[in-house]
């Protein structure tokens, strides 16, 4: 099989796309893969646009990774958590097309990038992990909590709410919506838009504005990742 991401330069902008054929589900090599573009990105300066396959965007972590015992699971979950931290705080600016269903670790993705647009589709978004019978990480609720409206925050953790498209962009997860035809062209707008923020500015006040919530993610990711184990 061809391998599932691929990073290309568009326009000034780094695009990486995932596709693995099925549901996008966050692997070892695919977080290595996006950790590999950002270094590109930061190494070139400039702006990223993600995105999924057309009606999946991503699943969450690999079920089969999740479901191989304590050791494996913590393992991935780890490497994801430290991947969407780097997002959180990159220096380019990261727009997310989210091209389908967004579920688990698929919609704290969406939680930790600058600006996001969903496909006006009907799809599935956000963290079902309650529903599964399965406790959020710290990382998790605490990302959320950043980003979604407070009027969501209970229904969309602790009740494991799902949302179509429009409705996420009323609870947090998504900025906006767009036809899937013209999905990509928007989030290239949309990032060649918050590339020309001028820099350090931008750098320092993305940083400056989830400091506090990164920082208690990270003191406490040790303890998230036991339990997650």
């Amino acid at each position: 099989m061809s391998d599932p991401v691929t990073v290309t330069i568009e326009e000034g902008i780094v695009v990486v796309r995932v596709d693995d054929g099925r549901a996008n589900a966050l692997t070892h090599s695919v977080l290595e893969a996006l950790d590999a573009a950002l270094d590109r990105a930061e190494a070139e300066g400039l702006a990223v646009v993600m995105s999924g396959r057309d009606g999946r965007f991503c699943a969450g972590f690999d079920l089969t990774v999740m479901m191989a015992g304590a050791r494996e699971r913590r393992v991935l979950v780890e490497k994801g958590a430290r991947v969407f931290l780097r997002m959180a705080e990159f220096g380019r600016p990261i727009v997310v097309a989210c091209t389908g269903h967004a579920l688990a670790a698929g919609a704290v993705w969406l939680t930790c990038v600058d600006w996001r647009i969903g496909a006006d589709i009907d799809a599935k978004i956000g963290l079902n992990e309650v529903a599964i019978g399965m406790p959020l990480p710290i990382f998790a609720v605490e990302m959320a909590r950043e980003r979604l409206s407070k009027r969501h925050f209970l229904a969309a953790t602790a009740h494991a709410r799902i949302f179509s498209p429009r409705d996420a962009v009323d609870a947090g997860y998504l900025d906006e919506v767009a036809p899937p035809a013209l999905l990509h062209a928007a989030a290239m707008a949309k990032a060649t838009a918050l590339g020309a923020l001028k820099d350090p500015a931008f750098r320092l006040t993305k940083r400056l504005a989830v400091r506090a919530t990164l920082r208690h993610i990270r003191d406490t990711l040790e303890e998230d990742m036991d339990r997650v184990g």
